[in-house]
């Protein structure tokens, strides 16, 4: 009877081993595919929905953009690796200045270049949208 309970106590913890071997596997495996690349330049597009203008505008981490009342600031942008499908994310603060010259913070979340419309910044006259991240921009970086 002792040698039966310690064979099942070996099979188990047999078991448990191949389990947490497969866990471990596992998370190796997400950490691999969950890296993700930072980039210093996030890509949005504005509309004036008065003018029917639309513009694309480059904006740096950190850094602020005005577009119309709007002050674009994203804090990071992000792109997935190529072997994983193709996503660009960028954590993006909006403010808005009013008319008695106040700022009021309307947006703070993320964007997703894929689906512009899921987390766009929808104003009364101004949208404003991810477009993509980029390592490199044309516009010189503010000091």
């Amino acid at each position: 009877m002792a040698g039966m309970v310690g064979r099942e106590n070996l099979k188990m913890m047999r078991a448990w081993f191949a389990a947490g071997l497969a866990f471990l596997f596992c998370l190796i495996s997400q950490a691999a595919f969950a890296e993700k690349a930072a980039n210093p330049v996030a890509v949005f597009a504005g509309l004036d929905k008065i003018t029917a203008r639309m513009i694309q505008f480059d904006v740096y981490i950190d850094e602020t953009v005005q577009f119309g009342s709007l002050q674009v600031t994203p804090r990071m942008c992000y792109t997935r690796p190529e072997t994983e499908r193709q996503e660009e994310t960028a954590f993006v603060e909006v403010d808005e200045i009013t008319l008695e010259r106040k700022v009021r913070r309307i947006f703070t979340g993320w964007m997703f270049a894929s689906s512009p419309g899921m987390n766009a910044v929808e104003h009364s006259v101004y949208d404003v949208w991810l477009v993509g991240c980029k390592q490199k921009s044309e516009v010189p970086q503010p000091n």
